[in-house]
């Protein structure tokens, strides 16, 4: 019986073909991927190629790029044209591959890129050699760029941290590569690089540390300046010089291990036995200059980064004088400031603090303090401008207002004294009420008025200095008064000129306007003068006609003294930073005593000016109101402070100056208003004796409350 053809068999397995399974499609990707890996890195090459050589083509040349310079060079003169500061880079004396020692290029080289002279801008190895480190350690790729690198950096771009910069930076140091030697471009490197304290170049920092041209650089020296590149303000030798010897003996170990120094004349280096420079304080005239630069922006219609003079108003003696009176009156542990200025406000003198080097910050300008009761100033002036005149007669009592007691130095009350008096002797009490009378929103207004930029908060304790000012618009304010009453505009910079001598910028006078009434003037000049003469402000005198007003906040945190003297007005501010207490500190002593001290310097060469004081009043003051004296002043209305009718028969009624006018229903004549000069003043003037009569007194407004004290 035949088998069939299927039975007891198997059917036979098929062969497998080559390049199938898992394996076989592996390797096709990955030869795929590596052919795409190659074209685009050669197509990356082609572009890489194509950018470096037209940056190449367009990159200027050695002799342009050696004349180039980094930032701007500002040269400051004082008002005589003398030179008082330059400020920018100082680039040194340029020198030529050949003419810089061997040891600052082995230094540079082995500190910043021991492969300079054998990459192509970029080093691989290094970048290599990050990027493992930084996958090992889980951290981010940090490579140190190369000295072409660098030098393509400082150049042409900006220190931005940012991918696209540093591709560019890349392809520029090719370029670089690819139009200069090495030697050229070392030469470049090593007089652009940045050391700190504003020296460029190895010539311009051996000078500024060491004394002497960069030609005489020892091993110890150049290997402290090549340690100053990576962090030239951590490693100055004039700021830390032991983190510089420390950094230079990093540069040290570098240039052994590279060959470029033989160990035992390594194991000789003595860097602490480097002389360096010593460094003369910045004066304070850097004060000047931090305010007055800057304003160069808004003074230059358009930009300029060539070289620029800039004559400003500082007179040097006076700066001089300034800084050394507030150094030798400011208390211990305590800071001083001053601003003196010309009757046109061109500032003379501008001192922000006792010592710039170890605090740049100008109190002068910039420090918001409390003017204790030098700002009675303005209380004073709205007052006169209601209608108020020296000899007016006011209580010295205890008062309260709106649940606020002042209470005057010392806690004593003189009782009926006159205003001259009050403000002589700082009489806070009066000074509350005369600004509650006036209206605090009123005296606000003349601070602002007179020039005080800051915010003024019209509560009750804004009549004793309660708000924080800026000791230069005190004394713009003071200035204003010495004007006349004019407006006066502080200002630092009379002209600018090109290197060239190019004038870019003059200044033009700032267009005066009235502030107040001349009678106002004269009135609050008087009481300055007064001040001085017999008050708070005694300290202040120089032997010559002096107004002023001191100024003194709670527990002595502040000290204010502001006047003005021959055209010239001066303000001085001492205290703590802090605005911790200081023992003593009082406006009429230290700050008071360092005024006079600069003032007799100031005025030294000016004509002595009496003081204009005599009130002429105007006809409102010296006339009675007809109307109201008789019976149809029952038919009068007004509107009272807060926009209120008043209806007739009211025992008092604001004048047009806003402050009350005794009168009674049934037309009794108002009180004969003061005369428009003092007694003394008239007799003086007509020869003779005049009758005395009893001044006029003022009376409070009704929402004050007095608390009699016996």
């Amino acid at each position: 019986m035949a088998r069939g053809r299927g039975s007891g068999s198997t059917t036979p397995k098929r062969k497998k073909q080559p390049g199938t399974g898992w394996k076989a499609g592996l390797w096709r990707w990955t030869k795929r991927l590596v052919l795409l890996g190659v074209f685009v890195g050669f197509l990356g090459t082609i572009a890489l190629f194509t950018s470096v050589y037209f940056a190449a083509q367009s990159m200027p040349s050695f002799s342009e790029l050696r004349e180039s310079q980094n930032a701007q060079t500002i040269l400051v003169r004082a008002r005589d044209g003398s030179e008082i500061v330059e400020l920018g880079p100082s680039y040194g004396q340029w020198l030529e591959a050949d003419e810089i020692p061997q040891v600052m290029k082995d230094a540079m080289v082995s500190v910043e890129d021991h492969r300079f002279y054998s990459h192509i801008g970029v080093d691989p190895m290094g970048l290599g050699r990050a990027v493992y480190n930084a996958f090992n350690e889980d951290r981010q790729v940090s490579a140190t760029s190369t000295i072409t690198q660098q030098l393509a950096r400082n150049v042409f771009l900006n220190s931005n941290r940012t991918l696209d910069r540093k591709l560019r930076e890349a392809v520029l140091a090719m370029a670089l590569e690819w139009n200069f030697t090495k030697d050229e471009i070392l030469e470049l490197y090593l007089n652009k690089v940045y050391f700190g304290g504003g020296a460029y170049g190895i010539d311009s920092a051996s000078r500024r540390f060491f004394s002497h041209p960069a030609t005489e650089l020892s091993l110890e020296e150049a290997a402290i300046i090549a340690g100053l590149v990576k962090a030239p303000s951590r490693y100055s030798p004039t700021a830390d010089a032991e983190a510089a010897v420390s950094r230079a003996n990093v540069v040290i170990g570098q240039m052994v291990r590279y060959g470029d120094l033989d160990p035992s004349v390594a194991r000789e280096v003595e860097l602490d036995s480097v002389n360096l420079r010593e460094v003369e304080g910045q004066t304070s005239i850097r004060y000047f200059t931090d305010w007055a630069l800057p304003q160069l922006d808004l003074l230059l219609t358009e930009e300029t980064t060539e070289p620029i003079e800039v004559w400003t108003t500082l007179d040097v003696g006076m700066q001089r004088a300034a800084t050394t009176a507030i150094q030798s009156n400011a208390p211990d542990g305590a800071q001083g400031a001053m601003v003196s200025m010309d009757r046109d406000g061109a500032v003379l003198a501008l001192v922000g603090g006792t010592d710039y080097v170890t605090s740049n910050y100008n109190r002068a300008t910039d420090a918001l303090r409390q003017p204790g009761s030098s700002f009675k100033l303005f209380v004073y002036l709205a007052a006169l401008e209601a209608g108020y005149t020296p000899e007016d007669l006011v209580q010295d009592v205890p008062v309260t207002i709106n649940g606020w007691s002042p209470r005057n130095s010392g806690g004593s009350y003189a009782g009926q004294i006159d205003i001259r008096t009050a403000f002589a002797y700082s009489k806070n009490s009066v000074a509350a009420q005369l600004g509650n009378e006036v209206g605090f929103s009123n005296v606000a207004s003349m601070a602002r008025r007179f020039g005080i930029t800051t915010a003024i908060s019209t509560v009750p304790s804004m009549t004793l200095g309660s708000n924080e000012v800026r000791l230069i618009d005190m004394t713009r304010a003071f200035a204003a008064v010495s004007a006349g009453g004019n407006s006066v505009e502080p200002y630092g910079i009379l002209r600018v000129t090109t290197a060239s001598g190019e004038e870019i910028y003059r200044h033009r006078e700032e267009r005066s306007y009235r502030l107040v009434p001349d009678y106002v003037a004269a009135g609050i000049t008087d009481l300055l003068q007064t001040a001085v003469a017999t008050g708070t402000g005694r300290a202040a005198q120089i032997g010559r006609p002096v107004a002023g007003k001191t100024g003194t906040t709670n527990t002595n945190r502040d000290g204010y003294f502001v006047g003005f003297s021959s055209g010239i007005t001066t303000g001085v501010w001492m205290g703590r930073d802090d605005n911790g207490r200081v023992a003593g500190l009082q406006g009429g002593t230290a700050p008071a005593r360092a005024f006079a001290a600069f003032m007799r310097y100031a005025v030294r060469d000016r004509p002595v000016e009496e003081f204009d004081t005599e009130l002429e009043l105007p006809q409102w003051q010296l006339e009675p109101d007809e109307d109201y004296a008789g019976e149809e002043g029952d038919y009068y209305y007004y509107i009272d402070e807060q926009g209120n009718l008043v209806e007739p028969g009211r025992t008092s009624r604001p004048g047009d100056n806003g402050f009350d006018v005794q009168g009674e229903r049934g037309g009794t004549s108002q009180d004969k208003p003061p005369p428009a000069a003092s007694d003394e003043f008239l007799e003086e003037a007509i020869g003779r004796d005049i009758p005395r009569e009893a001044p006029q007194q003022r009376r409070p407004s009704e929402d004050l409350r007095y608390e009699e004290r016996f």
